[in-house]
């Protein structure tokens, strides 16, 4: 490998976006690796930013470190990843994309009720009570998390 296939931290934190802390976490963790000079700075193959890239998009998605990991894994080491490589490994997460879209469209469409009414009333909301299940614990908005009962903070 000539020495003009390898890119300093700084080139990668340019062109990936990634800060220097974050590729630092990612080569701990196995997601990327980089390799030493004699002084011991890093120096990162090209391949790196398609592999930060698919980070990137997983991560977006809700995909896991340790998922992003076995998928990585299963790349050839020897070669930089080709289109097939990655449309392979995305294949495999079209399922779980398709379901957030579904669930996010009927959090969409559930919502509409609810702000269209305003009351957030637990007797007639379709998201959060289907069926008036809770309304025997009392009036109010008894299944809405603790954190979003409290009176929003003033001044911020």
């Amino acid at each position: 490998m000539e020495s003009s296939d390898l890119l300093t931290i700084g080139e990668i934190v340019t062109r990936s976006g990634f800060p220097h802390s974050a590729l630092r976490y990612y080569e701990r963790e196995g997601l990327i690796t980089a390799t030493r000079t004699s002084g011991g700075q890093r120096r990162y193959r090209r391949s790196v930013l398609r592999r930060l890239a698919f980070v990137r998009a997983a991560r977006s998605i809700g995909i896991g470190l340790d998922e992003v990991r076995s998928a990585l894994d299963s790349l050839p080491a020897e070669r930089t990843p080709t289109r097939a490589d990655w449309a392979r490994l995305s294949r495999s997460w079209r399922g779980r994309l398709d379901e957030q879209i579904d669930a996010l469209v009927a959090l969409r469409d559930g919502l509409d009720g609810c702000i269209g009414c305003g009351c957030l009333s637990m007797t007639t909301c379709r998201l959060v009570n289907p069926e008036d299940s809770v309304a025997v614990q009392g009036d109010g908005a008894r299944v809405l998390p603790a954190a979003l009962r409290r009176s929003p903070a003033h001044g911020r």
